[in-house]
């Protein structure tokens, strides 16, 4: 541009303005998805489908009727799995899926099509100790968490009174206490690259335990697991399978400080995720098919086993 003849006037054929029109870069106009905003922090829940963990090529153990057998995951979260391998179960059959270390989910058999199995996950969490051991904190628990609940009088073993010399009732008694099932559900939080997540503990044991996070969490990381306000466990993380991730404690824990904590109640209703809707079955398995009873019927099991 001839900026004398823009001034004085001239022959230019062509009006051209004194300054040119930026060109904008970034953010247009009336389209706020133009321009990237960087997330400052972490995602802080999952607002994704249900099912939003399709596998490809991951390897897990099951345990069904004896046999350890190896198959293949396709999907997981949400409360189950999908899985394919040389099993044949039949529907409502229990089964143990094992992701890893400490990484133990007892399941049941949804559905079965196509060489492919739905795999339902057992509501509660999972207290891997000895039946005895296993009673004593449910017993705890719920009377400081359900103080409406009130247990009666042990004799002086902590055990109903018996007949003198009745192996059979015994037997009877050490089978039925290690059958119990509860509807407790432990939740707690995650302590872990510098933010803090709320996660489900789907079983805990005094070595570890298998955790379900909405968040992603590194291998190796070192986070602090928080199971009550003064109840935290150090942990190093060893595998995570979708959003289940395994912990190693780093040093052994004492199951009785559950008896510290305050569980919920697993909800009567239930919601699969998309990959274990079935023609056959529209609500949860576990209810009563799997004898898992409520509050008062699991106090009515726990009644005269252990002392207070």
């Amino acid at each position: 541009m001839n900026i004398r003849a823009k001034i004085f006037g001239g022959n230019s054929p062509v009006d051209e303005p004194l300054l040119r029109a930026k060109t904008p870069k970034g953010a247009k106009a009336d389209e706020l998805h133009s321009i990237a905003v960087p997330r400052e922090t972490m995602r802080r829940n999952n607002s994704r489908a249900g099912d939003r963990h399709r596998l490809s090529g991951e390897r897990a153990r099951i345990s069904h009727e004896g046999r350890e057998i190896e198959v293949e995951l396709l999907n997981l979260s949400g409360g189950g799995a999908m899985v394919t391998g040389p099993f044949e179960p039949l529907l409502w059959d229990r089964v143990d899926l094992t992701l890893g270390q400490d990484g133990t989910i007892e399941c049941a058999v949804r559905w079965i099509r196509e060489g492919r199995v739905g795999l339902e996950f057992a509501h509660e969490t999972r207290l891997d100790s000895g039946p005895d051991k296993v009673a004593s904190v449910l017993r705890e628990v719920i009377a400081r968490s359900f103080p409406e609940l009130e247990f009666g009088e042990a004799d002086d073993d902590g055990l109903p009174a018996e007949p003198e010399g009745s192996v059979e009732t015994a037997k009877s008694s050490d089978d039925h206490r290690a059958a119990l099932r509860h509807p407790l559900i432990w939740t707690g939080a995650l302590h872990h690259d510098y933010q803090s997540t709320k996660i489900r503990i789907r079983n805990i044991s005094a070595t570890g335990a298998m955790i379900q996070s909405p968040d992603p969490v590194r291998v190796g990381a070192e986070p602090m697991l928080e199971l009550a306000e003064d109840l935290m466990v150090p942990a190093t993380v060893m595998w995570t399978v979708g959003d289940q991730v395994g912990l190693s404690f780093h040093s052994p824990f004492d199951i009785d400080l559950l008896a510290e904590t305050r569980p919920t109640v697993a909800p009567a209703s239930w919601s699969p995720p998309k990959y274990l809707n079935s023609d056959v079955l529209d609500t949860s398995l576990w209810d009563p098919r799997w004898n898992r009873g409520d509050l008062k019927e699991m106090q009515r099991e726990l009644e005269g086993f252990l002392k207070r």
